[in-house]
C-alpha cells in the first residue's frame, strides 16, 4: 500500500511543531525524518516533503534524486547557499513560518483532498437586466455539464434572487444553504461541500447546489472565494449565477471566472442597461461575453447588439414560453434552445 502521508524533516523543534499543528487543522497525518539520509527510504514516494535546514546537501550527497513537491519551511530567510542546495533537491519556494502559513496549509490540504488531474473551470453569469434569466441559464448550463457526465457545481451568489434551488425545483431537498455555511477558515474541501449540499445525479453526471435562501445572508467575499478554489481544485465546472448589483463576493468570482455570460434582453432598454452591467464586469475580469434572449425587436441585429453592449455575442437563445410553465412545475429541465445555448457556453469555458 503507497503512504500518502508527507514527509518531514525538520530540525527546529519549533517549526517541526509548528507543521504538526497546522497539519492537524486539515487532517493531514505527517511521518518524520531526523535528517536526510534518514529520509531517502521515503524520499521519491512522499507525496510532499517539507525540510527546514539543508546547508551542504545536494542531490548527490544523501542519495537523494531532484524530486517535485518539496517545499522549504523555515523561521527565517535561507542564505544564498542554503538556497542552492535547496534548488538540488527540487525545492522551488520557501514558507517563512508563521507569515506563510497558507502556503503550508495548502500544499498539505492539497495532499488530503488529492485535487483532479482535470483543472476545473469557472462560468459566471450576470444578468443584463432584472428578469434577463441569467439564473435560468446558469441553472440550464449546470444540468447541461452533469448530464454530459461531468461534476458540476451551481453556487447562488445573489442574495435577493429567492434562492436558485427554487429554479431547480430542489428547494425541499435536504442539505446546506448559504446561511447555514460556517465557514472558519479561507479553504474548504470538496468533500466536505459534497457530504453537506443538495445534490442529485443528472444524467451521466453529478449536481451539487449551494443556494440562498427565501431568508438569511448571502455568501461572504472569504466563503465564496474558498467554495469557489474548492470546485476548481477538483476538477468541477463551477457555475457562478451572480447579482447584477457590485458586491466584493460577486467580484471574488469575478477574478477567477474563465468566462463571464452576461444576459442581454434583445430589446434597445435591454441593450443599454447591459452596457453599464458590462462596464462594471469590466473592472474585475476581462473575458466578457454575451447571450441574447429573445427575438430582437426594432430592427435589431447582433451587430447593433455587439456596438450597444461592447462584447461579442455567444449564442441567442430566442423566446420560449415553455421556461415559465417548466417553472411552475418544479421539475427543472434545460429547453431545447436553453441546452443548445449552454453547450455552446460549455465548449467556449473548455
Amino acid at each position: 500500500m503507497t503512504d500518502n502521508r508527507p514527509l518531514v524533516v525538520v530540525a527546529d523543534d519549533v517549526v517541526r511543531d509548528h507543521v504538526t499543528r497546522l497539519a492537524a487543522a486539515v487532517g493531514c497525518e505527517l511521518r518524520y525524518a531526523h535528517d536526510l539520509a534518514a529520509a531517502r527510504s521515503s524520499w521519491a514516494e512522499a507525496p510532499l516533503v517539507l525540510l527546514d535546514r539543508v546547508t551542504g546537501a545536494t542531490s548527490d550527497s544523501h542519495g537523494l534524486p531532484r524530486r517535485a513537491n518539496v517545499l522549504l519551511v523555515r523561521a527565517d530567510a535561507p542564505a544564498q547557499e542554503e538556497w542552492r542546495a535547496a534548488v538540488s533537491l527540487g525545492v522551488d519556494s520557501v514558507a517563512l513560518l508563521p507569515a506563510d502559513e497558507d502556503l503550508v496549509v495548502t500544499a498539505l490540504a492539497d495532499v488530503v483532498e488529492r485535487p483532479s488531474a482535470r483543472e476545473g473551470r469557472v462560468l459566471a453569469v450576470v444578468g443584463g437586466r432584472g428578469g434577463a434569466g441569467a439564473s435560468v441559464l446558469a441553472a440550464s448550463v449546470a444540468v447541461t455539464a452533469a448530464r454530459s457526465g461531468e461534476a458540476a457545481l451551481l453556487v447562488d451568489c445573489d442574495a435577493l434572487g429567492g434562492g436558485v434551488d427554487l429554479v431547480l425545483g430542489t428547494e425541499a431537498d435536504d442539505g446546506l444553504r448559504w446561511p447555514d455555511l460556517t465557514m472558519s477558515a479561507g479553504r474548504v474541501s470538496m468533500a466536505e461541500l459534497d457530504a453537506a449540499l443538495p445534490a442529485r445525479r443528472r444524467g451521466r453526471g453529478r449536481l451539487s447546489v449551494l443556494s440562498c435562501d427565501r431568508v438569511g445572508a448571502g455568501p461572504t467575499d472569504v466563503a465564496l472565494a474558498a467554495v469557489v478554489d474548492a470546485g476548481r481544485r477538483a476538477g468541477r465546472t463551477v457555475v457562478c449565477d451572480l447579482p447584477r448589483h457590485a458586491d466584493r463576493a460577486a467580484d471574488e468570482v469575478l477574478h477567477r471566472a474563465d468566462l463571464t455570460v452576461l444576459v442581454v434582453p434583445a430589446d434597445v432598454r435591454g441593450c443599454v442597461a447591459a452596457a453599464c452591467v458590462r462596464r462594471r464586469l469590466s473592472e474585475h475580469t476581462s473575458r466578457v461575453e454575451a447571450v441574447v434572449r429573445g427575438h430582437a425587436t426594432g430592427g435589431l441585429a447582433e451587430a447593433d447588439i455587439v456596438d450597444a453592449v461592447g462584447v461579442p455575442v455567444l449564442a441567442w437563445t430566442g423566446h420560449d414560453n415553455a421556461v415559465g410553465r417548466i417553472l411552475d412545475r418544479g421539475a427543472f429541465r434545460p429547453t431545447q434552445r436553453l441546452a443548445r445555448a449552454a453547450r455552446t457556453i460549455l465548449a467556449t469555458l473548455a
